[in-house]
């Protein structure tokens, strides 16, 4: 039965993400072959990446074209229903960070199975969290979220850390899923209602030469 809600929850995954590519291109007004483009890369972006690294091959959605499909329609839908939240930017960055959130361990889980190291796992769910994203942001034309001070990379990190560690430790797949998940998806949720950050370097003055004689 769980594994039937974690495939569930693994789908959901793919729609939020899709969703939120086509939520950018709908702010950048595209056509609908834009809104298909970002929203499908978006959604499979970063279990591409995921499955070659870990020469999962074919890649997931060659196996399953069923989720390439879903992608489509998915942006195709949005297409015609993107106008009617009021804050398409707000709702962009909660679906974000609950699809950033189920990738970050079922990625992470998907590389346990592959019997990849832990370190390997965790950076695993990070790259399928967050891979797709970069490649949205850039073909949108935005800032790659990644590169800015918003606290997501580490949201994501965390979860995977935790979800692996939990599952090394012997417990409950369904409890390591769901731990990592809410840990993720808590930090990135309270970065965007605190606005929180990362402490950003700041260059530092030159030493005098009195200093360096010194």
């Amino acid at each position: 039965m769980f594994d039937t809600f974690a495939a569930l929850l693994d789908w959901f995954g793919i729609v939020v993400f899709t969703t939120t590519g086509a939520l950018v291109a709908s702010r950048k007004q595209m056509d609908l072959v834009g809104f298909v483009l970002l929203g499908t890369v978006t959604g499979i972006g970063g279990g591409t990446i995921r499955d070659t690294l870990i020469n999962a091959l074919p890649v997931f959605w060659v196996r399953e074209p069923a989720y390439l499909v879903t992608c489509v329609l998915v942006s195709c839908a949005a297409f015609f229903l993107a106008h009617i939240p009021q804050s398409r930017l707000k709702l962009l960055l909660w679906c974000d960070a609950v699809g950033m959130a189920l990738f970050a361990v079922s990625g992470a889980e998907k590389a346990l199975l592959a019997e990849a190291s832990p370190i390997v796992a965790i950076a695993m769910g990070v790259i399928t969290a967050t891979f797709g994203g970069i490649v949205r942001d850039i073909l949108g034309g935005e800032s790659p979220v990644i590169l800015s001070r918003e606290i997501y990379v580490s949201a994501a990190l965390g979860g995977a850390a935790i979800f692996v560690a939990l599952a090394l430790a012997g417990i409950a797949r369904e409890y390591a899923l769901a731990g990592g998940f809410l840990a993720a998806l808590a930090i990135r949720a309270a970065a965007l209602q605190w606005d929180w950050s990362l402490p950003r370097y700041r260059p530092r003055p030159g030493r005098t030469r009195e200093e360096i004689d010194r």
